[in-house]
């Protein structure tokens, strides 16, 4: 198994993604966008977990009308953050792109999204984003190689008492598909295995999962040291992932996608696959302060997947969600404000990263 040349979301033909973030005083979120071309994408979802927060997740369900999703979008700001998919909706109307309806060039963007809680990480519980951090998110998207940590929807995370952050991987298939995730890994859960200090996840990490995470040639992962692990169950009981009432609310969100060609129901089960993945990785995961919810896309510049090829496709899904999240962890840096500290976990376990 390889992944794909960017290792990232945008490996699957006919997405880009786009970050905008806030970090100034009182601050510290931010939106992320996946834009689905023209023609949208085959689009499903799978939500878990007792909290969530979403929109438009009715629309694709398989028995419902809408087929495509032209863009979905991953914020920061818990509910208040939804407003985010407005700024996308208006930009993708603007560019005539949405589902056709009425007379011709009438279009409705479908623009399905979820949310992280982060309120008041940066210190004002009121910085909350906007319209204007979806359109400016839009207004970035790119197929370039997307940044990985503490941007995006990923700025304001946190998870285990760790600074959490945004996550990407791919994985090319066996016939020529791409299967791809995108995951913002803001967990009541810890990614981090409490007696070791070691990344619950780290084992499925495939060669250049690594790469451009700014660490030296030949990094790999190693036992962390008696203080690492005494921080590592110091950083889980400070965020309480197992006790009664955890210390916030959370939330786990992202997009599984593919290039080959797949129905609505097929896309549903490609995002509760991807379950599978935050599972391996964080622990415990789909809580009741929890809302983990996973889009799955499907862009259909492939063919359609045989039964066998669609069967490694549900797998592939898994592998990319939990090397994504590892990644997410990998790449975030500390942070401090007026709300607290959270530290990276290369800063937490540095002898974990060394070459």
């Amino acid at each position: 198994m390889i992944p794909g040349p960017t290792n990232s979301l945008v490996d699957v033909d006919g997405l880009s993604v786009g970050h905008y973030e806030r970090t100034d005083e009182g601050w510290l979120t931010g939106t992320t966008v996946i834009l689905a071309g023209d023609e949208g994408a085959v689009a499903g979802v799978d939500v878990r977990g007792g909290g969530p927060g979403t929109r438009e997740t009715d629309a694709l369900d398989p028995k419902n009308l809408v087929q495509r999703a032209h863009a979905v979008v991953l914020s920061g700001g818990s509910a208040f953050g939804l407003a985010a998919a407005d700024g996308v909706m208006r930009q993708r109307h603007r560019a005539g792109i949405g589902m056709p309806v009425g007379p011709e060039g009438n279009v409705v963007p479908i623009v399905p999204a979820a949310v992280i809680f982060d309120l008041g990480r940066g210190g004002d519980f009121a910085s909350l984003p906007d319209a204007e951090f979806g359109a400016r998110a839009s207004a970035a998207a790119t197929t370039e190689t997307p940044l990985l940590g503490a941007v995006g929807a990923g700025t304001g995370a946190q998870a285990g008492g760790l600074k959490g952050g945004i996550g990407s991987a791919s994985l090319l298939l066996s016939d020529g598909s791409m299967v791809a995730a995108i995951v913002v890994v803001n967990a009541v859960g810890s990614p981090v295995i409490p007696h070791t200090g070691e990344l619950w996840g780290a084992r499925h990490l495939l060669p250049g999962d690594l790469d451009g995470l700014g660490l030296p040639d030949g990094t790999r992962l190693l036992t962390p040291s008696q203080d690492e692990v005494q921080q590592a169950a110091t950083a889980a009981a400070e965020a309480n992932p197992t006790s009664r009432v955890p210390r916030t609310l959370a939330t786990t969100i992202g997009v599984v996608a593919t290039d080959a060609t797949l129905t609505k129901a097929q896309a549903a089960r490609l995002a509760g696959s991807g379950h599978d993945g935050m599972a391996r990785a964080i622990n415990p995961i789909h809580t009741m302060y929890d809302g983990d919810t996973l889009f799955g896309l499907a862009t259909g510049k492939g063919d359609e997947p045989s039964a066998e090829a669609f069967h490694e496709m549900l797998l592939a899904s898994g592998e990319v969600v939990t090397r994504a999240i590892v990644r997410a962890m990998l790449a975030a840096t500390s942070v401090t404000t007026t709300d607290g500290t959270w530290r990276g976990y290369r800063d937490a376990f540095a002898s974990a990263l060394k070459g």
